[in-house]
């Protein structure tokens, strides 16, 4: 095996967002991104009140941290969302949506949660990535 599988096994749900199993090669760099809020390079939230923009920015900045590392979205094997309970999910997965949606899209947890170390912030991302060189 040479790339990353990521799997829908047959009695399983099955969903153009997420898959259900992936299985990493060995020899493959596996990266961790820390959890990502909405915020700038100077640690100002981003978006307010807006779960829509908070979200897209909150992936831009994984997305900065991935490629740090020369890795991108599409090497992502699971993300975790973690939302502030009270936020439109509908409207906040809409905006991430584009991001996990693929042939062979990650695995995704997401959970409510009373609130995050930002004040502010209403979601947070977090993703577990391989490469395989």
């Amino acid at each position: 095996m040479a790339s990353i599988q990521r799997l829908r096994p047959e009695g399983l749900v099955s969903s153009p967002a997420f898959s259900h199993v992936a299985v990493v090669p060995p020899g493959a760099t596996t990266i961790y991104v820390g959890g990502q809020n909405a915020v700038d390079a100077d640690g100002s939230l981003v978006g307010a009140e807006d779960v829509v923009v908070q979200a897209a920015r909150s992936l831009e900045n994984a997305g900065v941290a991935l490629a740090a590392t020369g890795a991108t979205f599409a090497d992502v094997v699971q993300w975790t969302v973690l939302f502030v309970d009270g936020v439109d999910l509908r409207a906040a997965y809409g905006a991430i949506a584009p991001v996990l949606a693929s042939d062979e899209p990650p695995l995704v947890l997401g959970a409510r949660v009373v609130g995050l170390g930002v004040p502010g912030a209403l979601i947070e991302v977090s993703a577990i990535a391989a490469v395989v060189r």
